[in-house]
């Protein structure tokens, strides 16, 4: 279970810092993704720092700190929920897997957080 909790959580703190350095760059592809779901290009660097933050946490769980890496994959939860609800509400489905996913591997990062002793 350690194993799998290892590759999970730097697979998810991975995940999360490319696309938070994604949003601090103002990739075009991010730019147009979300006018498309209405989110303010403004919110871009603080949407950055909430992934990159959630990134932190995971690395410090990793380092010996397992509350703060629980909290951060909780939180990346959260904060996918929130993608995935700003998708569905503007109706823009066909691109709703790339939110899934990052939902998918930090509700698996939390879940293994809490169920693996360490």
């Amino acid at each position: 279970m350690e194993a799998i909790y290892l590759i999970a959580t730097i697979t998810t703190m991975s995940a999360n810092t490319a696309i938070a350095i994604a949003d601090f760059r103002r990739a075009a592809f991010v730019l147009a993704n979300s006018a498309e779901v209405g989110v303010p290009s403004s919110w871009l660097p603080l949407l950055g720092s909430l992934k990159a933050a959630g990134a932190v946490g995971l690395l410090l769980g990793l380092v010996g700190v397992p509350l703060v890496g629980s909290a951060a994959a909780a939180g990346l939860t959260l904060f996918f929920v929130g993608a995935v609800a700003a998708h569905l509400r503007a109706g823009v489905h066909h691109n709703l897997i790339f939110p899934g996913v990052y939902l998918a591997l930090s509700v698996t990062t939390f879940a293994l957080s809490v169920t693996t002793a360490r």
